[in-house]
């Protein structure tokens, strides 16, 4: 028993030799020692499963960046009212958060005072028509009288020739002169009560313009019904208020079928289009944000969102400042519109000062993570888009979104953004970041003498 322990022993130091062989004298096979890698498959299925998105390699200033966190908001004048113009029933012909275009129907009322306005309406018109009559009447009153003391001075003229002279068409010649200027006088008060008809219709068809939305020529436009032409405006019982601009209907302040009462709100509609960014700036950072106009809005870190995926604005001081919190506010309108952008939403504004620092490469500041002393980041392998490369950060210039990379990566380069604190467990459970050596950015790992 003791020798076959001893024969045993024997074979395990040879077994741990240069060169094991078998108990029948021949080499047996051993597996060469793997060489340490900083590379990590992420296949597609690896890159679905874990989430794994990409960011660029950018060529930024960060040095001069300020970046102040703030939320959209609606513009003052991207909320229009509806009201009420006169008292009358309404029947609501949208729901909330419902799209509107331009000139759509929003609601319509019936209203008792609607007839009233119709009526001096045509009131004003029946006066016009009576004005006209009176200064034709006055006219032909004056013409004739002017033709009558025409014929009486030359029947007087022709009796004069005869040395004839008769008192009483004398008489009659001087009555019908004298009845001229009262005539006259009596036309021009027809031509004034004309011009006062004429301005109490316009009046009248401008409150029935006000108060139903229609522009006065639409009122006025000849409809043709049961064979007569009539003014449009007598075609009209329901009163129909029309959207002004297009949006969305933001809430409705009545039921519908409700009595309401002028000027109650009926609903309101606003342009999600019309927003703008109101940020918090620190009092300490206004001599550098001084004279700064153009400005870039930028999305949160969230999924589906690239993170360069900001849009320019223009940025103003605003009026109020906080001097408990020692903050001043900023406002900034952004030139166009992305997805993201809604009432409420958080982003920060970043603004570029003047800095004597060139741009410099730069990746994310979330693409980078911490493994122990170091931090890490891992770069998509140019020749084989199914590799990264772990890669140590020597990092230089952080404005807390993106930070610069001194070496190890390229302009065009993806480096992991989403997966990046994975794929430093899934290297660190596999070995590959080792102890006593470093990896060069070429991939090649030199071990410490």
């Amino acid at each position: 028993m003791k020798l076959k322990s001893m024969a045993l022993g024997l074979f395990v130091v040879a077994a741990c030799g240069p060169e094991a062989k078998d108990p029948a004298g021949g080499a047996l096979d051993v597996a060469p020692a793997a060489a340490p890698t900083n590379r990590v498959e992420i296949p597609a299925t690896v890159r679905r499963n874990l989430g794994i998105t990409f960011a660029k390699v950018e060529v930024r200033q960060v040095a001069g960046t300020i970046r102040v966190p703030g939320a959209f908001e609606l513009r003052p004048l991207a909320r229009r009212e509806y009201r009420m113009a006169l008292s009358g029933r309404v029947e609501l012909l949208v729901d909330q958060y419902d799209p509107v275009e331009p000139g759509q129907v929003l609601f319509r009322f019936l209203s008792p005072a609607w007839p009233e306005l119709l009526h001096e309406i045509i009131t004003g018109e029946q006066a016009i028509a009576t004005a006209l009559a009176e200064i034709d009447v006055g006219r032909a009153k004056a013409e004739e009288a002017a033709r009558k003391l025409a014929l009486a001075r030359e029947r007087i003229a022709a009796l004069a020739q005869a040395d004839f002279k008769k008192a009483d068409l004398e008489a009659e010649a001087a009555e019908l002169e004298a009845s001229l200027p009262r005539l006259e006088a009596e036309t021009r008060l027809a031509e004034t009560n004309l011009a006062n008809a004429r301005r109490t219709r316009e009046h009248a068809l401008h409150r029935a313009a006000t108060a139903s939305g229609f522009a006065e020529e639409e009122l006025e436009r000849e409809v043709v019904v049961d064979g007569e032409t009539i003014p449009n405006y007598q075609t009209i019982d329901w009163v129909e208020v029309t959207a002004l601009e297009g949006g969305i209907v933001e809430s409705l302040a009545v039921t519908d079928g409700a009595f309401v009462e002028p000027p109650a709100v009926v609903l309101s509609i606003v342009d999600p289009g019309k927003v703008r960014f109101r940020a918090l700036a620190l009092q300490g950072d206004l001599p550098a944000l001084s004279g700064a106009v153009e400005a870039r809005i930028v999305p949160p870190r969230s999924p589906g969102i690239p993170i360069d995926d900001g849009v320019g604005a223009t940025m103003t001081f605003g009026l109020e400042a906080h001097p408990e919190e020692r903050t001043m506010t900023l406002l900034a309108t952004p030139h166009e519109l992305r997805p993201w952008i809604h009432p409420g939403v958080s982003a920060f504004l970043e603004v570029v000062l003047e800095s004597t620092d060139a741009p410099a490469l730069a990746i994310p500041r979330s693409a980078v993570v911490r493994d122990g002393l170091t931090h890490v980041f891992f770069r998509r392998d140019p020749k084989d888009p199914n590799k990264a490369i772990r890669v140590e950060a020597d990092m230089g210039v952080d404005d807390g979104r993106w930070v610069v990379v001194k070496s190890g990566v390229m302009r065009g380069d993806e480096v992991v953004l989403a997966g990046a604190y994975e794929l430093k467990l899934a290297t660190g459970q596999a070995g590959t970041a080792q102890q006593g050596g470093h990896f060069h950015a070429d991939g090649t790992f030199h071990g410490e003498h």
